[in-house]
């Protein structure tokens, strides 16, 4: 099953902005309820679009640089990148419906 990738501050670049498929990145912190309670949608979706899509997760204690950058101020922030742009924004815990919906129209 495919899992969600980790991103860095380091490879953020390479990794989501210079991604050939749309990418839905998570911004989270492991002690935010809300981002443990998307993590198994996260995982699903993952999978669910593998080959199409990528669901890539950006710890913001660790990578402060790209949080800063994408002025997240809450999380979990959930940003739809295509072509290295930000394409719709999503804020709290939502469920699957909401995610996909948002792959399949950056797809």
């Amino acid at each position: 099953m495919t899992q969600p990738i980790n991103a860095t501050d380091a490879d953020f670049q390479s990794t989501v902005l210079e991604a050939d498929v749309p990418v839905l990145v998570d911004f989270w912190a492991p002690w935010c309820g809300p981002c443990r309670m998307i993590a198994p949608v996260l995982e699903e979706l993952a999978a669910q679009y593998d080959g199409r899509a990528k669901v890539v997760k950006v710890d913001v204690d660790q990578n402060q640089a790209t949080a800063l950058k994408y002025h997240v101020r809450a999380i979990p922030l959930l940003l739809l990148f295509k072509d290295g742009q930000v394409q719709a924004t999503q804020m709290g815990a939502v469920g699957k419906g909401v995610l996909a919906q948002m792959l399949d129209q950056a797809l």
